[in-house]
């Protein structure tokens, strides 16, 4: 359960990038509206990290959740914010996903 939690944690961590990503362009009230998802998926996220902590180790959870973030944002840059799909992106993404596999399964 631990596990999904974090993951889920990870999640959230790309839900405020692409909050933060969209208040770039967004005025008014559509810019209050994406901070307020900003920092209710910032909130939940650093909640639900603390929570997956209580069970697994730090030297884990961490590194797992700063790469859930990681490989997301990208990914949402690439999505959303028509940042460039380049063949080192992608590699080092790539490696990014097998080094969070390789702590789960060793972990």
């Amino acid at each position: 359960m631990s596990w999904i939690i974090l993951v889920i944690a990870g999640l959230m961590e790309v839900g405020f990038t692409f909050c933060l990503g969209k208040t770039k362009t967004a005025t008014g009230q559509e810019l209050v509206l994406w901070w307020i998802g900003f920092l209710s998926a910032l909130g939940l996220s650093m909640f639900l990290m603390t929570k997956a902590a209580e069970r697994l180790p730090i030297g884990t959870v961490y590194p797992v959740w700063t790469g859930i973030g990681a490989v997301g944002a990208v990914l949402v840059g690439i999505l959303f914010f028509n940042e460039p799909a380049t063949f080192w992106r992608i590699f080092f993404i790539t490696t990014l996903i097998l080094s969070i596999i390789g702590l789960k399964v060793l972990g």
